[in-house]
């Protein structure tokens, strides 16, 4: 049988052999900056006790690159094209529909591959499986989660709070979803960090993402949850630079609702399904969260093809259609890389990479216009570092051409995402080594 994954990556060689340009002096000059680093004595220690530095070796990282963009997308755990291939030649290709109740001990059930990813996201933001769902687009499952929290709330209470700077996409959907319902409703945005006085009596749902996706800012979901519960609201967070990046505690911040996608930190691949949390306490029998978009598969019994929905037990009655199998397979693959990984010890490096990549990009703050724009402060951080400087736009395009590759987020910032399960102290020196070179060069 033909090697999926090797024939893919020659495919891909041979490609960026004849499509890429031949490097520029300024991006050959970046790269020579990255090979020819020196690594502080102090950062190969840290290296050399790394207790996650074995988990490098669970994913494929190309040469010659500081990868630098895991809060966009993952880099490829080696266990998931086996999986997809797997899945394609035997369970599809092969066994075809008996793969849909086949029996999880043959490895296939894909009817309830959706509980098992839940199963194995729950931990890492602190849910039980039941309370999690995995289905869809983030977007989607924000949509499911406001329409659901609006119609918990009080009638009088018609107002969505959010972040005057939330992630689009948040801000679209609640745009979409107040305008289908007509007047007397209003999304209201404010800063996060100033909430006093927000929480008014005609606040249905505070909708905010936990870490800010242009300045990795992080917010205390616990002390704003406890706030928000005392004053009525029904909170719904967006852990889309939360989950896998560092530990969430959704159950023990007393949380309604979140969503978060499975591509980032999680490393399920582009477009991997996203999930949704529902708390317990909204799921029982007597005033359950409603489920806006209501599908076969998210019935008590899909197959008796009761022409009224019966919702099923838990968070699954939010998973509308079909699975979407190849997806979430290669989701439920990458996240085995999870199940040893101490989360504390995961959030103890990340900061130890960015407060190391803060403190070497000290001296280039004092030589260049950046302006460090991440907060320093522990509890107060996500697992990125972000700097606003007059060009990001061209000096991130550098970065790139010269394999440092970060991401610009308009107007000015410059974002480099830290992942400890394959981020090593020696990739923070070497970064900085590498944007040293783009600035002088720019300069």
């Amino acid at each position: 049988m033909t090697n999926i994954h090797a024939t893919t990556t020659a495919a891909q060689t041979t490609a960026a052999q004849t499509a890429r340009p031949p490097a520029s002096p300024l991006h050959a000059r970046i790269g020579a900056a990255l090979t020819g680093a020196a690594i502080p004595a102090d950062l190969l220690d840290l290296d050399a006790h790394d207790p996650l530095a074995r988990k490098r070796e669970e994913f494929t990282l190309p040469g010659g690159v500081v990868y630098l963009d895991g809060n966009s997308l993952g880099a490829l755990p080696r266990a998931v094209p086996e999986r997809l291939q797997q899945v394609a030649a035997q369970e599809w290709g092969d066994a075809l529909i008996r793969s849909w109740s086949a029996g999880a001990d043959r490895g296939r059930d894909w009817m309830n591959l959706p509980d098992r990813v839940a199963a194995k996201i729950a931990p890492l933001i602190g849910a039980l499986p039941h309370e999690v769902a995995v289905t869809d687009t983030t977007g989607v499952n924000t949509f499911k989660v406001l329409a659901a929290a609006l119609k918990l709330a009080p009638a009088e209470r018609r107002v969505i709070l959010t972040d005057a700077e939330n992630f689009p996409t948040d801000l679209y959907v609640a745009q979409g979803l107040l305008d289908l319902l007509g007047g007397g409703y209003e999304l209201r945005r404010v800063n996060p960090d100033a909430l006093d006085g927000h929480l008014t009596a005609d606040v249905a749902a505070l909708l905010l993402t936990e870490v800010d996706y242009r300045t990795g800012r992080r917010l205390d979901m616990a002390a704003i949850t406890a706030q928000a519960r005392a004053a009525g609201v029904l909170t719904v967070w967006d852990l889309a630079h939360s989950a896998g990046a560092f530990p969430v505690d959704l159950r023990g911040a007393g949380a309604d609702f979140a969503v978060g996608c499975g591509y980032k930190f999680l490393n399920g691949g582009p477009g991997a399904p996203s999930f949704l949390f529902v708390s317990e306490r909204h799921l029982g029998n007597e005033n359950a969260a409603p489920v806006a978009i209501s599908g076969w598969m998210g019935h008590a019994d899909p197959f008796e093809m009761d022409r009224a929905f019966t919702p099923a037990p838990g968070a699954r009655r939010f998973v509308p259609g079909t699975p979407m199998v190849l997806s979430l397979s290669a989701l439920d693959s990458a996240l085995d890389v999870f199940a040893d990984v101490d989360l504390h010890a995961l959030r103890t490096k990340s900061l130890s990479l960015t407060d190391t990549f803060i403190r070497l990009m000290e001296p280039l703050c004092a030589r260049f216009p950046l302006t460090l724009v991440t907060p320093q402060e522990h509890a107060r951080r996500g697992s990125q570092v972000s700097y606003r400087h007059p060009q990001a736009r061209e000096v991130m395009a550098d970065l790139i051409g010269g394999g440092v590759i970060g991401d610009y987020r308009t107007p000015d910032i410059l974002r480099f995402g830290f992942t400890p399960l394959y981020h090593s102290h020696a990739d923070v020196a070497r970064a900085v080594a590498g944007v040293q070179a783009a600035l002088e060069a720019r300069a």
